[in-house]
């Protein structure tokens, strides 16, 4: 992916998620990707952090958006490599968030979230303390 395409791609994404278009953000994702976080050890206790399929992030994802209703990202950074993106963001709590995406073709077939803690210590999605 050019550098340009992936910035074209993390504002999509930004924007979907700052709009709570969950439906949009999804587009995003092959129906069976794997998304790992330690917030989703939170929201869904049984996952051991990893959500598989497009369906069950569907489910994480509304639930998260529905206990963050403020919820909003802000790009600071928009990293490349083969297959790879990175986009790093602020988000609504002014935490630095790091959003790992590995790509076949122009859908997420593997994400992660990265934390500078464990994604947990203030209840998920990195919500104010």
């Amino acid at each position: 992916m050019k550098l340009d395409d992936a910035q074209a791609f993390a504002v999509e994404w930004v924007d979907a998620w700052n709009a709570h278009d969950l439906e949009l953000i999804l587009s995003y994702f092959s129906d069976d990707v794997a998304f790992s976080s330690p917030v989703a050890t939170w929201i869904v206790p049984d996952s051991e952090g990893v959500i598989q399929g497009k369906a069950a992030l569907r489910d994480y994802w509304r639930e998260g958006l529905r206990r963050i209703p403020n919820l909003r990202f802000e790009i600071e950074g928009v990293y490349v490599g083969v297959e790879v993106l990175v986009i790093n963001y602020r988000n609504q709590d002014d935490r630095l968030v790091c959003e790992v995406l590995f790509l076949d073709g122009t859908l997420v077939t593997k994400g992660l979230g990265a934390y500078l803690d464990d994604g947990q210590s203030t209840g998920g999605f990195a919500t104010s303390q």
